[in-house]
């Protein structure tokens, strides 16, 4: 019987790198959703499309103009885009703040739901997002909702950004954090919660192994 895991949470909880290293250590794939929604701000961004605008964004999606897929490479995810590898342009700030705008909208949360719903039918497989445990893997063998403080994640974004030479100061990018945890959670469609189903993990206090090695307890005593 396939074992599918969900993790969801706020951003900057760590749920990719994370995920990455679970699924790795169980032998299984791992699909970043969050990565999908990113693919398509990306498209609105370079397109000139306001990715606040919803009625172009999700007429664009209903016409078929934003493909998005994935596909493994020595079990690493590639994030597809009109059927160009982008995973590399997805994660600038800029168009994270568009994923976030443009996962609001049904018609692309339709879109790609179908898509993550498909790919982990009938195999093992890790998701990772915002709605994997409450609407895309409703029957995963185990949900974890992964967290940590808006301040402990913004600390670490800031870290990130430091080593690519962005002196962004922490009380904006905590104002951001707080920005996106409002947005994902008060959405109208599917917004972000943790399934009454699923652990709660918070790293606020953990180093990024100790988090690791509490989520594959967890997998394991759901086993």
């Amino acid at each position: 019987m396939p074992l599918t895991i969900a993790i969801d949470g706020p951003v900057g909880a760590g749920k990719s790198t994370i995920s990455d290293v679970v699924a790795q250590r169980l032998g299984i794939l791992h699909l970043d959703t969050g990565a999908m929604y990113r693919a398509v701000g990306l498209y609105m961004l370079e397109n000139d499309v306001d990715p606040k605008d919803q009625e172009t964004v999700c007429a664009l999606c209903e016409a078929g103009k934003v493909l998005v897929d994935v596909r493994y490479a020595d079990g690493a995810q590639q994030t597809l885009l009109n059927g160009q590898d982008v995973s590399g342009r997805i994660r600038a700030q800029e168009v994270g703040k568009a994923a976030s705008a443009v996962s609001r909208y049904p018609a692309v949360r339709r879109m790609l739901v179908c898509r993550q719903q498909e790919m982990a039918k009938g195999q093992s497989m890790l998701l990772d997002g915002r709605d994997i445990g409450t609407v895309v893997l409703k029957d995963a063998t185990v949900k974890i909702y992964l967290t940590a403080s808006p301040e402990s994640r913004a600390k670490r974004r800031m870290l990130q950004l430091k080593e690519k030479g962005d002196e962004t100061p922490f009380e904006a990018i905590l104002a951001e954090v707080n920005a996106r945890d409002y947005q994902d959670t008060h959405r109208e469609t599917d917004p972000l919660r943790q399934a009454e189903d699923a652990v709660l993990v918070d790293s606020s206090d953990l180093t990024f192994d100790e988090t690791v090695s509490a989520i594959l307890s967890i997998v394991e005593a759901k086993k």
